[in-house]
């Protein structure tokens, strides 16, 4: 994980210490179940949690122990049992390295969500008090980049926010998806162990057992995790690329805070670059590259191997961590975003009424012309405006063919900007569920 762009809570949930923690409490709750099934002695299922609880375990010290042994369990067994003495012996009967890791990642993956649940919430805050603010302020709207037909800036933020909304859905149902515990033994038949020890263990961790296992938790569970984060990503730049073009100077519809001593570039006194917009386009191709590596460890080899394992030490840390700090970072642009009515309206007039072709268009097949004729006599007066300036509804007027189907008062009431926004409450009804 990158300090960079990396929040402290998460910081701390996916450090090595939080990690051991996590393993201990899920071998002591396994021992307090096996206690109760009678699979060991109650006395030593207590003296487990209350000296390892009491413990502060070094990471230093597993990590020099793993050196030697080369695998992270046993060496973090060993330095358990240096805390809890004669009595772990019965720590991990009849359990398996995986039931270990995989239910301790699915508890870190759990917690983070949580903490991705509260940044999508923020983004959704911020989004709907902007879409309220600027509910009726008039844009152009465009396809392709070019101009097209009126809109106003509160409808374009409520299409992000209908857009994070069903994202945050996405993402409560991938942590529900992926917070499953697997406690069976070696190849998931509960041989020297009991379900009812993975039921206790599940419970206390605040997790579902896995129906099946092999030996490992399956991992169409973390691909479908994954691509909901992937997907989440994609909206974050989805945004972030809207605010970086209104921002082109060009445009200049809206623009990232710029606070007082920031500096925009080493060389050019002058400029304002978006930089935090830009920061989130290339956050969200790194929780995306994530994706694709979560795909690929469904297909494990028989009961397991661990081909999976190093692609999950680094997607899962770094993705959750990437994605945790675009979300806050993202919210922080909206919360503060700059916005330029005045230059929207600028925007909106400068082609001179083309944006009501449509209209124009319509009116005309209305009043008896064919759609083929109508678009040839609409397109001709608008390519004037094109390449000539002046304005089209001046061009219209001048047009025979057009004033011989429209009077003036129907061909002027086909500019009026109020007809393209008379169903804007019913957008915010739609994705707010109020007016």
């Amino acid at each position: 994980m990158i300090p960079r762009y990396t929040r402290p809570a998460m910081q701390e949930l996916w450090s090595d210490a939080t990690k051991y923690r996590i393993w201990f409490e899920i071998e002591a709750y396994a021992a307090e179940a096996m206690a109760k099934e009678g699979i060991i002695p109650e006395g030593a299922a207590k003296t487990i949690w209350e000296k390892g609880s009491q413990a502060e375990f070094s990471v230093e010290r597993i990590h020099e122990i793993e050196a030697e042994t080369k695998h992270d369990v046993i060496a973090f067994l060993t330095h358990l049992a240096e805390f809890v003495g004669d009595d772990a012996r019965f720590v991990h009967q009849g359990l398996t390295s995986s039931d270990i890791l995989d239910t301790q990642l699915a508890v870190q993956l759990a917690r983070a969500s949580d903490l991705l649940i509260e940044g999508m919430e923020r983004v959704l805050a911020a989004l709907k008090k902007r879409a309220f603010e600027h509910k009726n302020t008039i844009k152009i709207g465009r396809s392709h980049g070019i101009h097209a037909e009126p809109t106003t800036f509160g409808v374009t933020l409520a299409t992000f926010y209908a857009e994070f909304d069903r994202g945050l859905t996405r993402l409560k149902a991938a942590r529900e998806e992926i917070a499953t515990c697997a406690l069976s033994g070696a190849v998931g038949t509960f041989a020297n162990t009991k379900p009812e020890v993975e039921v206790y263990v599940a419970e206390k961790l605040g997790l579902t057992p896995e129906p099946v296992s092999t030996q490992v938790i399956p991992r169409d569970r973390h691909a479908a995790y994954f691509a909901a984060l992937g997907v989440i990503a994609s909206s974050v730049e989805r945004l972030a690329t809207e605010i970086r073009h209104l921002q082109r100077t060009e445009v200049l519809e809206a623009s990232e805070y710029f606070s007082k001593g920031q500096k925009g570039s080493s060389a050019m006194p002058h400029k304002k670059n978006p930089i935090l917009t830009e920061n989130l386009t290339g956050l969200a191709r790194l929780v995306r590259s994530a994706v694709v590596p979560a795909m690929e460890n469904v297909a494990l080899w028989h009961e397991r191997d661990i081909s999976h394992s190093s692609v999950e030490r680094g997607i899962g840390p770094d993705a959750t961590g990437h994605l945790d700090f675009a979300l806050h970072r993202l919210a922080g642009v909206i919360e503060k975003l700059l916005v330029y009515p005045e230059n929207m309206q600028k925007n909106l007039d400068q082609l001179g009424g083309l944006t009501f072709s449509q209209r124009v268009l319509l009116a005309l097949t209305q009043e008896g012309v064919s759609r083929e004729d109508a678009y040839r006599l609409v397109q001709r007066n608008a390519m004037k405006v094109w390449d000539d300036g002046g304005h089209f509804l001046d061009y219209l007027k001048k047009d025979d063919e057009v004033m011989n189907a429209l009077d003036t008062e129907k061909l002027e009431a086909m500019f009026d900007m109020g007809y393209h926004t008379k169903h804007v409450d019913t957008i915010f009804e739609r994705v707010f569920g109020e007016s």
